[in-house]
């Protein structure tokens, strides 16, 4: 179980060659590319999204429930109260929040590989609307050293969540749909400038 997450997160228009830059460093592969379907939950009033906080219920290889606390800014690094663990049933996972009158607010899917440098966890995430790394790892140096190893620019971090981003792509474009997943997007061309940001390996 984890109780803290420090991370920043990019979008980036070549997220191969991320990977392969991963491979030349001798990176270590430590997990596969893999769909992962998350169900954000909330009470009827969203009294968890106007706290800034999440309880998600995720499955790809394995089911995790999570909980996340409102993000801080630690020397441009994302800080935030992480609870995470396994759970062994998702189907009653998720019966047991809607018992407790959580609703399904929102589903997102994600295809996610990872990777190990220097202790920090590089997470190559393939949304809808676009591609994104994440670098989690023990500190704010630890990350930008491997920052720097990946030549992304530091000053185009994005601070908003991959649920944020999709909000605000809700309201510029009216989009209608809830879910962020993949069937929602067939056809339609986003743009990072739609979102308010840019590629960070330009």
């Amino acid at each position: 179980m984890k109780d803290e997450e420090l991370e920043v997160k990019y979008i980036v228009s070549d997220l191969n060659g991320i990977r392969q830059n991963l491979e030349r460093l001798n990176a270590l592969l430590v997990q596969e590319r893999v769909l992962e379907v998350n169900l954000r939950f909330d009470t009827e009033e969203n009294l968890l999204a106007r706290q800034f906080r999440v309880l998600r219920l995720r499955y790809d290889t394995i089911a995790r429930l999570t909980y996340k606390g409102p993000a801080l800014n630690q020397d441009g690094v994302r800080l935030r109260k992480e609870i995470e663990f396994e759970v062994s049933d998702f189907s009653a996972a998720r019966s047991l929040l809607e018992a407790l009158d959580y609703r399904v607010a929102m589903i997102y899917e994600k295809y996610r590989q990872a990777y190990v440098i220097r202790e920090v966890e590089i997470s190559l995430d393939e949304l809808p609307y676009g591609t994104f790394v994440e670098l989690e790892g023990p500190s704010t140096g630890r990350i930008r050293e491997v920052n720097s190893l990946l030549k992304l620019d530091w000053d185009k971090r994005i601070d908003e969540s991959y649920a944020a981003l999709f909000e605000r792509l809700r309201i510029e474009n009216g989009l209608k749909f809830r879910d962020l997943i993949f069937e929602n997007f067939v056809g339609l061309k986003i743009e990072p400038g739609d979102m308010g940001i840019q590629p960070a390996d330009c």
